[in-house]
């Protein structure tokens, strides 16, 4: 299948300027952003062609090969597999494109952790792993925000060596990469020979030989560690996102900066209460007599009961709203609302008394002409979606 122009997936001209590319990839990837598009294969390949669009336009020299030659111009310029997150050298304006909220970690959801490093690995390859994690929250602890504490095996500089690798403590600099542990790599293609820049394959992009290696950590520098880390989770998060910390991965090899620690936010679900964003919505239980003549009921809300007043006449599946008692936004003061939905509960079992009662009521229910319509239920979905 061939490939779409880049313009035509950005949804410009050819004489676009760099602001109008870089304001049409935003919309395109916060259209596509997996925490709305959950699990959509098809979404997960636009946001990737969108990147891809992006990256090309969004470089002059690869602009103006695109521009004479089409996408012939760019062969080799992605490798032989085609474009990969790896290719994207964009990583800077990341937090210009979706802000620096500690969220939004699109690209570790669509194409895994090795984003986050990506724009660092090429000043240090022996940079540690990423390690994600997985934490389930209440609605009670969303509603406020809370601190976690958690065991986490990580990898942990060598104490023995001191992250050298070394058990004598000598440390010889690569002859092949000179310590710089990157080395050119020349490919030909249709338009002459083109260079990247690789890993060192003889010291691993270490930039160091280590001959007599540490026997704790088969000189890489770093052993196995549990490590214990304080998790600061805001008000208002919501399933699917994820808070990076910085850091608080695994060390690099051989004295390599350390990793980050990407925790993926899980809502449990609640007894009482479904979620929609920031709204919550819940089903309150009244009787005829109470949706007849109206009354007064205590609403559960996360921060405890309110008073409600229910109008004479309300039918079942009538909803009513509590503004500002749903959950707060992240990193900010304003708040959801709280939609209560009435349901009128028909009896099942009647004392002697009451079926009296009712008897007496059926003989005013016959005079009463009756017409059917929509039903409540298709009501309760058009005010909701």
């Amino acid at each position: 299948m061939s490939k779409r122009d880049y313009y035509e997936v950005l949804g410009l001209d050819k004489n676009a300027s760099q602001a109008e590319i870089k304001k049409a990839y935003r919309r395109l990837a916060m259209k596509y952003h997996p925490d709305k598009t959950k699990n959509d294969k098809e979404a997960e390949n636009k946001f990737k062609e969108a990147s891809e669009a992006y990256e090309v336009l969004s470089d002059k020299d690869k602009r103006q090969k695109y521009d004479q030659y089409g996408h012939a111009g760019l062969e080799g310029a992605f490798g032989g597999g085609g474009f990969s997150w790896e290719n994207f050298t964009h990583a800077s304006d990341f937090s210009d494109i979706f802000g620096d909220s500690g969220f939004g970690s699109i690209f570790e959801h669509l194409f895994g952790a090795g984003f986050g490093g990506a724009g660092r690995r090429s000043q240090q390859s022996n940079r540690g792993e990423d390690l994600q994690i997985s934490l389930s929250l209440t609605l009670e602890e969303i509603a406020k925000g809370v601190e976690k504490k958690i065991k986490i095996n990580v990898q942990d500089t060598c104490k023995a060596c001191n992250g050298t690798g070394s058990a004598d403590g000598k440390v010889a600099t690569c002859d092949q990469c000179r310590g710089s542990g990157r080395v050119k790599q020349t490919t030909r293609s249709l338009f002459g020979h083109m260079q990247t820049v690789v890993e060192c394959p003889s010291c691993h992009g270490s930039g160091k030989i280590i001959k007599n290696k540490c026997p704790q950590c088969h000189g890489e520098g770093r052993i196995k560690h549990v490590k214990t880390v304080t998790i600061s989770i805001p008000a208002g998060v919501s399933e699917g996102q994820y808070i990076r910390m910085r850091g608080q991965g695994n060390v690099g090899p051989n004295q390599g900066a350390k990793g980050d620690i990407l925790v993926h936010i899980r809502e449990k679900e609640h007894e009482i209460f479904e979620r929609n964003e920031a709204d919550l919505i819940c089903e309150f239980p009244i009787s005829f007599s109470q949706a007849a003549l109206g009354t007064e009921i205590k609403v559960p809300t996360l921060s405890g009961k309110v008073k409600m007043k229910i109008p004479a006449g309300t039918q079942s599946g009538k909803v009513f709203r509590l503004r500002a008692q749903g959950l707060p936004h992240v990193n900010s003061s304003y708040h959801g609302d709280l939609y209560v939905k009435m349901r009128v509960i028909t009896p099942t079992r009647l004392r002697s008394e009451e079926k009296q009662l009712f008897q007496e009521l059926a003989k005013f229910d016959s005079e009463k002409k009756l017409q059917p319509g929509k039903s409540i239920l298709g009501k309760i979905k058009d005010f909701f979606y």
